[in-house]
């Protein structure tokens, strides 16, 4: 029962990397979603919702 260690802080240290990357990922989302324009927060209901591509 050496190696139980080692799985516990690979498994600890890659659960560690994932939820600080998706901290990061979710502050940047916050901080880009800040900049949009009031008119075009929601593109999913705006007017052009059907025309995918065009701004």
């Amino acid at each position: 029962m050496t190696h139980v260690p080692y799985l516990v802080a690979g498994y600890g240290l890659s659960i560690a990397a994932i939820a600080l990357y998706a901290v990061s990922v979710m502050r940047r989302a916050k901080h880009l979603a800040a900049k949009v324009p009031a008119e075009r927060a929601r593109w999913m209901t705006g007017n052009d919702a059907d025309v995918i591509g065009e701004s």
